[in-house]
């Protein structure tokens, strides 16, 4: 280690190596996945099966990384649960986890695998970086053992956690961060004690790091992009769609716009349970994306990015979000109003009855503003607009505000917020806007077949969200998706036994 004296310069040195090799864009990939699976069981496989299992993973993998690399990329980013799946107990994921250091260890596992224990996996991961010379980002299982001194020890005497690492062109462990958000069927994990803000620098920019469903929450999410000022984030994830709004690349790349960074989304794909959907996102919309719920295979994805998007002159300027829509009096006319559920939240509807129109629908201290033309109305499809201000989720709960213009599935009413992924109508115009309580909002517009529609709307300075030129396909939603992190309940952790 070095002496203490010695660290200011040395990090002085770092950043300027940095800041003279810096470049204005980078190539980044990610690829979607097609994880191959253990056979569910209750009881632990022996280390070597559970090694085999994973090298099968890594070996697809590899060839994605080989080929990014091959294509100019200077980081590829693989999705959550991709080198052994998901179907596990506490127990019976044990023999998967490997113990992972903090990366000030300056540790280069490829060329030094022992050092910390039993590495396989990183050691193998650190190779496909070094001998590649890109980035590699992957989600394992870290192994933290722990004893009777710390009063929250797991019974079985160690912590598991769901886990990314990011190794350097060298090999180098350079970042490793610890799941905080878990989703309802991870209980083969532990929360770690405390949110972790994970960053590191890149000569294309400052990096910060995530998994899945940590998106939807204030940590790590918002503090690592508005606090630590990260240019990219790099999201591994096991998105299972659900339309009408949170599919993965509708809702990913509304985030990227919304929080006005990259967001590199790397997906698991598995049809059978919903999964797909990766992209390359910008706070411009997205420059690559992917979504396939029809085959089996995996996707690599591969885009140019802004370095530094906030220094761009592209960049979107700040929206005040709810400017326009409090400057409306409620819209007159026709607005009569009916509840329907998108899963278990409960919306307040209005339907558009006519080919124009400008309506307003409220529910709680949201009120969502519509004007719109239809190029065509079809007489078997029917659109509303919705509203909805409460709380969402189970085992974690958190506060969405939500403005929508929806089709639904069929022209019976109390289908509207079920799963639509086609539809027939475009319109010439439409203006969408809502009295937010909150600067953070995501946009997007999805077209009918789960497309995105890059360049065809924008969002005002005063926060309305209009369509350019009307909309070249089908509209299935025009969302904007308000999060009051405020009104969040309490994270397990905080919330007394």
């Amino acid at each position: 280690m070095l002496p203490s004296q010695a660290l200011l310069p040395a990090a002085v040195f770092a950043l300027a190596a940095l800041q003279a090799l810096a470049s204005d864009t980078f190539i980044a990939a990610v690829y979607e996945h097609a994880v191959i699976l253990p056979h569910p069981t209750q009881q632990p496989v022996s280390p070597s099966h559970a090694l085999a299992l994973m090298n099968k993973n890594m070996d697809v993998l590899e060839g994605a990384v080989k080929e990014a690399a091959q294509q100019g990329a200077h980081i590829i980013v693989t999705p959550e649960d991709g080198i052994y799946g998901w179907q596990f107990t506490r127990e019976s994921i044990y023999p998967y986890l490997e113990d992972i250091p903090d990366p000030v260890v300056n540790w280069i596992p490829c060329t030094d695998p022992s050092r910390f224990g039993p590495a396989p996996v990183q050691e193998r991961l650190s190779c496909m970086a070094r001998n590649n010379s890109i980035y590699v980002v992957a989600n394992i299982g870290d192994k933290k053992p722990c004893d009777s001194s710390d009063p929250d020890c797991p019974s079985d005497g160690r912590y598991q956690y769901n886990a990314d690492v990011v190794f350097d062109p060298e090999g180098k462990l350079v970042a490793r961060y610890h799941k905080y958000n878990l989703f309802r069927s991870e209980s083969q994990f532990n929360y770690p004690k405390e949110p972790e803000v994970t960053t590191f620098e890149t000569p294309f920019g400052k990096f910060g790091i995530f998994t899945c469903f940590d998106i939807l929450f204030y940590e790590p999410a918002v503090v690592l992009v508005s606090k630590m000022q990260v240019d990219t984030v790099l999201f591994p994830t096991a998105w299972m769609n659900v339309l009408p709004f949170l599919t993965a690349v509708e809702f990913h790349s509304a985030w990227a716009m919304g929080m006005g960074v990259n967001l590199l989304s790397a997906n698991t794909h598995n049809t059978s349970m919903a999964m797909t959907g990766d992209g390359l996102f910008t706070p411009e919309g997205p420059a690559n994306y992917h979504y396939d719920s029809d085959t089996e295979e995996g996707q690599l994805l591969l885009a140019e990015l802004s370095a530094c998007p906030r220094i761009s002159p592209t960049y979107p300027p700040a929206i005040n979000w709810s400017l326009h829509a409090t400057s409306i009096k409620k819209f007159p006319g026709e607005n009569d109003t009916f509840s329907g559920a998108v899963r278990k939240d409960i919306f307040t509807f209005s339907e558009l009855r006519h080919k124009a129109g400008n309506y307003t629908v409220c529910q709680g201290d949201l009120c969502c503003h519509l004007v719109y033309q239809m190029s065509d109305k079809k007489k078997d499809e029917v659109y509303v607009l919705g509203a909805f201000d409460g709380l969402h989720g189970s085992l974690i709960k958190y506060h969405w505000q939500i403005c929508t213009l929806l089709k639904c599935p069929s022209t019976n009413l109390s289908t509207c917020g079920q799963p639509v992924e086609t539809a027939q109508t475009k319109f010439e115009m439409f203006s969408l806007s809502g009295t937010f309580g909150t600067s953070y909002v995501f946009p997007e517009v999805l077209y009918s077949g789960v497309q995105l529609a890059p360049g065809e709307f924008e969002v005002l300075r005063d926060g309305c969200l209009k369509s350019k030129h009307g909309t070249s396909k089908p509209l299935i939603t025009a969302t904007l998706f308000g999060r009051l992190y405020e009104k969040d309940l309490p994270h397990p952790l905080q919330t007394p036994p």
